[in-house]
Parts: C-alpha cells; sequence; structure tokens
C-alpha cells in the first residue's frame, strides 16, 4: 500500500509536528516499566527474550536495592509495574516487593512462569500484597505447539489451568502469544482460548530477535500486514482487548481501515486509547515505543529503553533511573523521530508509529533504521 501523495518534506512536518505535540508526557514519566526481577526461570524457551538461566544470578539486585528502585520508580508517578523475568516467582522476596511497589502507588502486574510455583495460594498471596493482573504465555492452541516453543511437556496444560486458578480468586488474566513462522496459521484457533479463561487482554506479540530468537522465524513484512488486518477485525467483535505488541504499526492499519469504514480515524490513532478495566491497569491514552512512554530495567539494574532493545543507559546502583529516562541521549533520541532513517523517517504515520526500534536494531545493528517488519512503503520514500 502507497501514502497519499505529499511532499516528503510535507509529510515529515506534519509528523514532528503531531510527535511534539504528543509526547510530551512521556517525555517526562513512562507509562510502563518492565522490571526483570530476576533472569532465573526454569524453562528454555527456544524464543526467550532473556536467554534465561536456571539459577539466580548473585549480581541481581538485593531487596533493600530493589526497594530504593521502587522509590525511585514512584517518583514518576503511577505508572504500570510489571514484575517479569526470567520467573519472577523464584525470588523469595516477591510478595515484599509487590507490597513495596503497591504501597508507593505503583499498579503491579505479574508474568510468571508456567511452573508448579504460581499455586492457589501463592496467587492469592500475589493479590494480597498488590499484583491487579497476570499475564502468562500461550503460543499455541495445541500441548503440542506450545510445548515445542516451550521446551517443556505439559507446559500448555499447566499454564491453562494457572490461567483458571487465577481467574477463580478474582484476578484479571491476561494471554501473550508470541507471533512466529511456526504458528502464524494458528492464530484464529487461539481466540477460543482466550474467550475460555475470560482473558481481558490478548497481547499478540510480534517476534523481536533478541536473546535466543532468531530472525528467521520472523514472519515477513506482508504475513505481518495480513495478521494486522486479521487482528482489527476480530477486534470488533472479541469480548477482550486485543494489543499487538512490538508492532506500531498496527496503529497505521487501524487508522486506515476507520477511514475506509468512514469512522474517525483519530479515535484509533493510538492503538488502546479509551481502554480502562476494573484491575486499574489501563491502556496508555497514545501508542507507547521503546524508551518513548516504556523502560525495562535487567536482573542486575541495567536501564534499558525496552527488554526488545537491550542497550544500557547506566545501572540503577549508580545512575539515578528518573533522571536517565527524562536526559539520557539514548532516551531523548529515540523519542525525537527526526533522527529516524530509511523510509521510517518520512512516513507520515511515524508520530503514531515510529517503527519497533528493537526489531530494528535486532536486524540491522542500527536502532534508527526503518522497522524491517514493515510493508508499508511511505510516499516520501518513493522517490
Amino acid at each position: 500500500m502507497n501514502a497519499s501523495p505529499l511532499t516528503a518534506q510535507a509529510l515529515a512536518e506534519r509528523s514532528h509536528h503531531d510527535h511534539n505535540l504528543l509526547s510530551a508526557d512521556l517525555d517526562r514519566a513512562p507509562f510502563t516499566i518492565a522490571w526483570e526481577v530476576t533472569r532465573a526461570c526454569a524453562f528454555a524457551c527456544k524464543h526467550c527474550r532473556a536467554d534465561a538461566i536456571s539459577q539466580r544470578d548473585p549480581l541481581e539486585l538485593s531487596t533493600a536495592e530493589a526497594k530504593a528502585l521502587i522509590d525511585r520508580l514512584a517518583e514518576f508517578g503511577r505508572p504500570i509495574l510489571v514484575f517479569t523475568g526470567g520467573d519472577p516467582m523464584m525470588r523469595r522476596d516477591l510478595n515484599e516487593l509487590i507490597a513495596h511497589a503497591t504501597t508507593r502507588g505503583l499498579r503491579c502486574s505479574l508474568t510468571p512462569t508456567a511452573t508448579a510455583l504460581p499455586t492457589v495460594d501463592r496467587l492469592r498471596q500475589a493479590v494480597q500484597a498488590g499484583i491487579r493482573r497476570v499475564a502468562l504465555s500461550l503460543d499455541g492452541p495445541t500441548p503440542a505447539v506450545h510445548d515445542e516453543f516451550r521446551q517443556v511437556p505439559g507446559s500448555w496444560h499447566r499454564t491453562m489451568q494457572i490461567l483458571r486458578n487465577a481467574r477463580k480468586i478474582g484476578l484479571s488474566v491476561q494471554i501473550n502469544t508470541t507471533v512466529t513462522t511456526f504458528n502464524v496459521d494458528q492464530l484464529p484457533e487461539m481466540v477460543p482460548f482466550v474467550e475460555s479463561v475470560s482473558a481481558v487482554q490478548w497481547s499478540v506479540f510480534f517476534l523481536v530477535p533478541t536473546g535466543r530468537a532468531q530472525s528467521q522465524w520472523m514472519i515477513s513484512p506482508q504475513e505481518h500486514e495480513r495478521v494486522f488486518h486479521w487482528l482489527y477485525d476480530l477486534s470488533k467483535t472479541a469480548p477482550f482487548d486485543i494489543k499487538a505488541t512490538a508492532a506500531p504499526m498496527y496503529r497505521r492499519v487501524a487508522i486506515e481501515r476507520r477511514r475506509a469504514e468512514g469512522g474517525p480515524a483519530a479515535t484509533v490513532a493510538f492503538q488502546g486509547a479509551g481502554f480502562q478495566y476494573a484491575d486499574g491497569l489501563d491502556r496508555p491514552p497514545k501508542g507507547v515505543n521503546d524508551g518513548n512512554g516504556f523502560l525495562f530495567i535487567s536482573h542486575t539494574g541495567e536501564i534499558m529503553p525496552s527488554g526488545f532493545l537491550p542497550i544500557s543507559a547506566g545501572n540503577v546502583r549508580t545512575a539515578d533511573v528518573v533522571e536517565t529516562y527524562r536526559q539520557h541521549e539514548l532516551f531523548t533520541t529515540l523519542r525525537d523521530y527526526d533522527h529516524l532513517k530509511g523510509k521510517c523517517r518520512v512516513c507520515e504515520y511515524r508520530a503514531v508509529c515510529g517503527g519497533q526500534r528493537g526489531r530494528a536494531y535486532g536486524v540491522t545493528g542500527d536502532y534508527l533504521a526503518s522497522d524491517p517488519a514493515c510493508a508499508y512503503l511511505p510516499a516520501g520514500a518513493q522517490a
């Protein structure tokens, strides 16, 4: 698909103006913070971003250091804090950290691994500590597909049981699915399982080649486009929210589809705008991207734009995380789309998309390069 025949200069000027109007708040504070509290995990998933290990790293942040970090994160206001890993449940002080974060006003969610650890009792304890939602990965509609991903027989059944247990105790649940060449054709078969556990959100991740994930497992740009359109159609009838993760290009598709239907494109300009949930983990009022509304803290305290863009801007042991997010050159560059290269730079949708910076880095080695998964050809790139 091609853009309307506006000049590249006009497209860039308009996008720059829109981006400046809409990004000011994200310059000051992220909407979501993912904290890899440990890299330890009993699983060895084929596409693991964290390249998880079996035992906890002795260089992990201590309980005291972790609480000090939480105190600084609270300076951002009330961002969503995702306790992730590895498997966060392998930290014995997890509930203590969740409770501290909750006391400081952070909105907490948890992404455990589907091992024997997330028992009903431990889920209840997490809820009592302040967890509002639990998210688990389900990468296929059958045990054969999912268990091959996770490299652990029985993980599909255990995942479904944990999701059901979470719902029984009144905990909101979210399903995360990573789209690869292995499962892209089976996505429609996933829908009944998302419905069966009354998930509030299906977060559909599009593979970013980092950690163990390999670029050859990425679906093609044309397949990305096809899946985006399918997700948009599904979003009209699904009883759950759909979030395209690591795929800001979906926002363009949503805008184009709404325009074609004669509806106000502005209402979908920022994927997720207007979604509010009983668990308080609402969607951002506009799209976020690596380092632009999103912040990642590694298990050893490295401050990064996201887990998919593993470039450190400092360590919480020696640098202030708030000032790093607001002022470090890595973050300010990511938030200024005039620095983008290739077709992303001249794209009229860059203010609402910006391309997936981690994928650009994973494939090309340059986090400012065009997103290689995008099939769209802006008018300014046709010359």
